[in-house]
């Protein structure tokens, strides 16, 4: 569970609602139309824009928001370490008993193309090519929930637009255009409540996410890269250290 999302999100809404409560009444802010035309429409926008299996896709991407389930850069160094030590001394077919039992399917795919006996460059194209749809799938994910964030505040002025023009219609009676005017600036405030505090903030980090993955997965290919060309365990240690900044590297002991 990432707690930095939790909290944000807790915090900024809890803090927003506490301003309100101080300043008023919370029930002020509650109007069914505005929540159908801001929800309503900006689905439907987001339907017309992408298929809808790219929208639902994006339930399982956004859950990367939430829960981080990467192994850290300092644990796949620690990994591949016992692999190719293991490998040296035993022969490389000795890495064939522990794939079973990683969860990882990437590395599992990795290490079960080098125990088959594929060439480094075939693995190094297979590797790249999962990598490379991973990021495509993250970035549109990121990007759906971009358009969530754009599209909210737009539907916002929409419904404020059309509140605007049934408060014009009832000018005769100025008692009235106090209580429409609020009514019909609250589409605005969902608008930007729901993209700057949820679709846009998700949308970065999940951007954040996929860098930190592709990072990750691009270490373990270079691993299995070494593991498969037989090279000595202290050179995949310093290709490894090579990929994460100075002061988050392993101390030699």
């Amino acid at each position: 569970m990432d707690l930095a999302t939790v909290i944000g999100i807790v915090l900024s809404f809890g803090l927003v609602v506490g301003a309100i409560v101080t300043s008023g009444s919370l029930l002020t802010f509650i109007d069914i139309p505005s929540v159908l035309i801001v929800g309503g429409g900006t689905l439907g926008t987001i339907l017309v824009n992408y298929p809808l299996k790219e929208i639902l896709s994006v339930i399982g991407v956004a859950k990367n928001a939430f829960f981080a389930k990467s192994e850290s850069p300092t644990e796949v160094i620690s990994r591949f370490m016992e692999y190719a030590n293991r490998a040296r001394r035993e022969g490389i077919l000795s890495l064939e008993p522990i794939i079973k039992e990683i969860d990882d399917v990437f590395l599992r795919k990795g290490l079960q193309l080098t125990v088959d006996g594929l060439e480094p460059q075939a693995i190094q194209e297979i590797l790249e090519t999962e990598i490379s749809y991973l990021e495509d799938r993250h970035e549109n994910g990121a990007e759906i929930l971009s358009a969530f964030g754009t599209f909210a505040p737009a539907m916002g002025m929409i419904g404020t637009v059309i509140g605007l023009i049934m408060m014009l219609q009832n000018m005769s009676d100025p008692s009235t255009i106090g209580p429409s005017m609020a009514v019909a600036l609250i589409t605005t405030f969902y608008g930007a409540v729901l993209s700057n505090l949820i679709f846009l903030p998700m949308a970065g980090k999940l951007k954040l996410r996929s860098k930190q993955e592709v990072l990750i997965r691009a270490m373990v290919m270079e691993g299995i890269l070494a593991i498969s060309k037989g090279e000595n365990p202290r050179i995949i240690e310093e290709k490894l250290t090579s990929y994460i900044a100075p002061k988050q590297r392993p101390q030699p002991s």
